[in-house]
């Protein structure tokens, strides 16, 4: 049995949950009966049913004496849905094959020791595939296994690393194809921040744009059915809240100073001041509680360094546009580092042209 091509098309059915499963882990399943594909499911949303579920209803009579193959280990306890695993076992299945153990407390094995408790034989995936399994749900891994959760740093930068002309403008620096993909890493974010600065300086909405997402209808619709919740760092509350930013939907303001009351669309979280600013770690650990999986920075240069010098940030996503904004321009980043030995080392783990401009993902290397 081709256990690798299974479950590549498991965790392909996976990714159709990229927008929608929030705060749940995206999960796909495939089940097989010699050598044909009987059912197939993956996880929409929080509350509805998993994706061994979909599978199961779709397969029937023939999952008796098949193969299973899910993305994440079947949950094995009783939350807004029943347990897969007790699902996967009533159904008759011989054999599970899955990509990787859930990081999941209330999970962490208990679905695998059941399922084998229950006669029926299990394996679980290394290489390549486990590797992708975690890498489809980054954020609920790192939340699940440190209580926080995954950052994601977007920059748009010229060619000679400039971000914004000296008096602030800085629309648009890259084209249309580089925007575009930017709303996709907004519509798969649980939440994203800024600051004070960028809204203020750039009227920004950070709003997910139905017109820009360059999704087939039915994904753009899920999309755009559970919106990432928009977060300002305002930590001396300047930014009015008539602006657009406060008008698109509901919004998070972090400051450090005593708020106003909360009001339909706008909620007030007082963290802890650190040399003058909002205590991002804090903030994390907050996001973290709320079930935050991926939280993208979409900030100005202060902000963004901030998060890169407290070492906060899992992956950049930098675009690159072929232009040069001259040496008055400002920076990609306000990061005072004064000796070589202390420059932030980057791993590139993909680079590829989008449009005319050039994207770069890349992680922090720990020293």
């Amino acid at each position: 049995m081709n256990d690798q091509a299974y479950m590549a098309q498991a965790l392909r059915l996976a990714e159709q949950g990229l927008y929608s499963a929030h705060p749940n882990p995206r999960v796909g399943c495939v089940i097989v009966a010699q050598q044909q594909v009987v059912g197939e499911g993956w996880h929409v949303r929080a509350g509805e049913p998993h994706a061994e579920v979909h599978a199961l209803r779709q397969a029937g009579a023939l999952a008796l004496g098949a193969t299973a193959y899910v993305t994440l280990e079947p949950c094995s306890h009783h939350g807004r849905t029943p347990p897969c695993a007790e699902a996967l076992a009533r159904s008759g299945v011989a054999r599970v094959v899955v990509a990787m153990q859930d990081p999941n407390p209330q999970v962490a094995g208990r679905g695998l020791a059941y399922l084998r408790q229950q006669g029926i034989q299990v394996d679980v995936m290394t290489g390549e595939l486990a590797a992708a399994a975690r890498s489809l749900n980054c954020g609920f891994v790192k939340r699940m296994e440190t209580a926080l959760p995954f950052v994601r740093l977007k920059l748009a930068m010229s060619l000679d690393g400039r971000t914004a002309m000296a008096n602030g403008e800085s629309q648009w620096i890259t084209g249309p194809a580089a925007r575009a993909d930017v709303q996709c890493l907004r519509a798969r974010s649980s939440a994203i921040v800024t600051g004070a600065e960028t809204v203020l300086t750039d009227d920004a909405r950070l709003t997910v744009r139905a017109e820009q997402l360059p999704l087939d209808e039915p994904l753009r619709e899920l999309a755009l059915s559970r919106p990432p919740l928009r977060i300002v760092i305002d930590g001396r509350l300047r930014v009015p809240t008539d602006m657009a930013f406060f008008t698109a939907g509901p919004v998070l303001v972090v400051t450090h100073q005593t708020p106003p009351a909360n009001t339909a669309q706008i909620e007030y979280l007082q963290l802890p001041e650190v040399n003058g600013h909002v205590d991002l770690t804090a903030l994390l650990n907050e996001l973290g509680k709320r079930g935050i999986n991926e939280l993208m920075v979409e900030a100005g240069p202060h902000l963004a360094g901030a998060f890169i010098q407290a070492g906060l940030v899992d992956e950049l996503y930098v675009y690159m546009a072929a232009k040069l904004l001259g040496s008055s321009a400002q920076p990609l980043l306000q990061l005072p580092i004064e000796v070589m030995a202390d420059a932030v080392d980057l791993q590139i783990t993909d680079i590829r042209a989008v449009g005319a401009d050039w994207r770069i993902i890349a992680k922090p290397v720990h020293k």
